[in-house]
């Protein structure tokens, strides 16, 4: 653990430019295939909106929900550029609620949030997901804390593929890895990453 403070969040995102970049997520452009075509999906920790307006731009209905209301202004200020449309909610994940069946795709991507939280929320969202949908997840591993690329100061915070598996239960996993892999995503996220990556899918039955 660290007694370092978590980012003023509003703060960060009201600094001219993208703090993340407006590009999606590499995994995420990679992976996107793998969510219902059309579908509802739901964007955890979405922040500015890279990944949500990619995600519309390719046909989905997409909600962010994130702290920052300063990061989803400028979610619907990208999402305009693009004539696009989002729907987003400020919200804190510890408490708001996953209505359940109600997404055909979830995607987390870094939406780091404490281990009481997380532990909370992911079975959240194994039941917020309909039969047949898919979460894509990204997320830093304990191997990432200290280095300078990016990731969160809270140990707590950081995911492994094991506990994941755990916190994931009942869904089947197409993809899950543990790996190092470049990410070059604006002021906060750049360089070798220890991350580990996930696609599941919900059974039918």
């Amino acid at each position: 653990m660290t007694d370092t403070p978590p980012p003023d969040w509003d703060e960060r995102y009201a600094a001219e430019g993208w703090a993340f970049g407006s590009e999606p997520n590499d995994f995420l452009r990679e992976n996107a295939h793998f969510l219902p075509p059309a579908g509802r999906v739901l964007c955890l920790a979405e922040g500015e909106g890279r990944n949500a307006v990619h995600l519309a731009r390719l046909g989905h209905e997409v909600t962010g929900v994130d702290l920052s209301s300063v990061g989803l202004a400028k979610a619907q200020r990208l999402a305009a550029q693009f004539g696009m449309r989002l729907h987003t909610e400020v919200a804190d994940l510890a408490t708001w609620p996953i209505v359940p069946g109600a997404w055909d795709g979830i995607v987390s991507i870094f939406a780091h949030v404490p281990r009481e939280v997380r532990i909370a929320l992911h079975p959240r969202v194994v039941a917020g997901l309909k039969p047949g949908g898919v979460l894509l997840l990204e997320a830093y591993r304990p191997e990432q804390f200290g280095r300078e690329g990016g990731g969160p100061k809270d140990e707590s915070k950081l995911m492994t593929l094991a506990g994941l598996r755990e916190e994931l239960a009942g869904l089947e996993f197409t993809l899950a890895r543990e790996i190092e892999r470049e990410v070059v995503e604006g002021r906060y996220h750049s360089g070798m990453a220890a991350v580990v990556q996930i696609v599941a899918r919900k059974p039918l039955r």
